[in-house]
């Protein structure tokens, strides 16, 4: 089946086929990096990745760019505050980006690039743009005149017949309901960072930047151009404006957007005390994994409605995957293949590729994966299971996972890696257990160390745990109900959640 995709220029579904070849080159918007990125900003970043994934699963090539703005109003007041100069202010932020993306498994673009690193590409895209008649000088910044280009506004669809004549803006953002020109050079001012160029010392404009940045290295007419809702206007609009005056080509072909993000039912804001970053969340005890799905378990073009709750939902929705994929690898199961259960396995890899052809309609993808895992569970457990069954049902989820890349269970060695947490939970469960008890503190009686304790719990102790694991759920405390999972697992016990209650059985 093809891919559709939604196009905010077009306000349809289309169907995706790339201008040239099999090669999809596709620009991203990153984030600014004057703080640490919020899981609104990631909720972004997943959908984006989720997309370069599924276009990689269908066999495409990718050519794909990610730009950090390191200069702008934000990164220039954040970075003067702080005492320190642009780069090395700015550089911290993207060293942080860059561990995020690996914490949510978010795959390398070609291209990372940043805009201080691109300033002579913008001051001649600033020098076409005067040369044809669409910017002008003024007090030593440069605008873009927008009454010259007569197609402005085709992203948004905004009516500029109220728009006052000759009205400008110098700074990088302004209200929706203000249609004026907007500046592609600042003139320097005291104290800031800037450039010796041609229009006098200065430095870019927001817009201009990615502008300049993608045309460098996709071309002046490429693909995929993608970022947030809050991204349409001004800045993927002003994008289009500078980008196809200049050039007089069709800048992209679709644009794709994701909706916001808001915690509890409301926006998300420092002032509430709502705004959480990933390491916000790690501190709290949560898994990026559990971020990642719960980030992508909302289609793109909804709203997602962030809660706690729905981050530990998130965790038991991964671990019930991750508990069927090692029943399918360790369990033993008999002879011989079923007819229905390999059909099964195949419906459910059609469903889930339907519903991300559907301009990757993630709920139901998710959908016919926890379908096919339910049945599948059910097998094993009326031993309708067959050995021969395992590749097509290990396949699917395999195939699945390509594109949500959330079953891998490297949390911890991750968090350990990159200093968010210390690498002391595995060594006091292996001291414990040298004691003779287990992480959790129950006695073993062997001394054998944490890694080798299978089938080593007794019935009763697992159930102590299992009641124990029950209360830190009924009280919220998801990282405790998490850990005495983790523990029981590495004792060689597996647990489900079902409506039922919760079920275990030893590997």
């Amino acid at each position: 089946m093809s891919l559709r995709l939604y196009n905010t220029l077009t306000r349809q579904v289309d169907e995706f086929q790339p201008l040239e070849g099999n090669t999809v080159r596709m620009y991203t918007c990153g984030p600014t990096v004057y703080d640490y990125a919020h899981i609104g900003n990631y909720r972004t970043f997943v959908f984006q990745d989720i997309l370069r994934r599924y276009l990689e699963y269908k066999g495409f090539q990718l050519r794909h760019v990610v730009n950090l703005t390191d200069v702008d109003d934000n990164t220039i007041r954040k970075s003067q505050a702080a005492g320190m100069p642009l780069r090395a202010y700015t550089d911290k932020y993207s060293a942080a980006f860059q561990i995020d993306r690996q914490l949510l498994n978010l795959e390398d673009p070609e291209f990372l690039v940043r805009a201080t690193e691109h300033i002579g590409e913008m001051v001649k895209l600033i020098q076409t743009l005067v040369d044809r008649g669409y910017a002008y000088a003024s007090d030593g910044s440069v605008y873009f005149k927008v009454a010259a280009f007569p197609h402005y506004g085709q992203l948004t669809q905004i009516d500029l017949s109220g728009a006052r004549a000759g009205a400008r803006v110098d700074t990088d953002k302004y209200d929706k309901n203000d249609v004026r020109d907007f500046v592609l050079w600042k003139a320097a001012k005291p104290g800031e960072p800037f450039w010796e160029t041609p229009f006098g010392p200065g430095r870019p404009g927001w817009h201009i930047e990615c502008s300049a940045m993608s045309m460098q290295y996709l071309g002046e007419t490429f693909d995929i151009h993608s970022g947030g809702s809050d991204l349409i206007f001004p800045h993927h609009e002003n994008e289009i404006a500078q980008s196809e005056a200049a050039t007089g080509k069709t800048f992209v072909k679709v644009w794709m957007h994701s909706e916001h993000l808001i915690v509890n039912g409301e926006k998300m804001s420092k002032s509430l005390g709502n705004f959480y970053t990933l390491r916000d969340l790690i501190a709290r005890g949560y898994k990026p994994s559990a971020v990642r799905y719960l980030l992508a378990s909302v289609p793109h073009r909804k709203p997602l409605n962030f809660t706690f709750d729905g981050v530990h939902q998130a965790q038991q929705s991964i671990d019930r995957l991750r508990n069927f994929r090692f029943r399918l690898t360790k369990e033993s199961f008999p002879a011989g293949t079923s007819t229905v259960l390999q059909a099964r396995a195949q419906e459910a890899r059609q469903k889930f590729e339907a519903a991300l052809d559907d301009n990757l309609n993630s709920a139901e993808a998710l959908g016919a994966i926890f379908d096919m895992v339910r049945d599948g569970n059910t097998a094993m457990d009326h031993g309708d299971f067959c050995d021969g069954d395992r590749g097509a049902f290990l396949d699917t989820l395999e195939r699945w996972d390509r594109v949500f890349a959330v079953l891998d269970d490297n949390d911890h060695a991750k968090l350990v890696k990159f200093g968010l947490i210390k690498p002391s939970a595995v060594a006091a469960a292996d001291s414990a257990a040298e004691a003779g008890k287990d992480a959790m503190g129950l006695e073993l009686g062997n001394g054998q160390p944490a890694s080798m304790l299978v089938e080593t719990l007794s019935d009763e102790a697992i159930e102590k745990l299992l009641a124990e694991r029950t209360g830190a759920r009924g009280h919220g405390n998801y990282a405790r109900s998490d850990e005495i999972r983790a523990s029981l697992l590495n004792a060689g016990v597996i647990l489900e959640d079902t409506k039922a209650g919760t079920r275990w059985k030893r590997k």
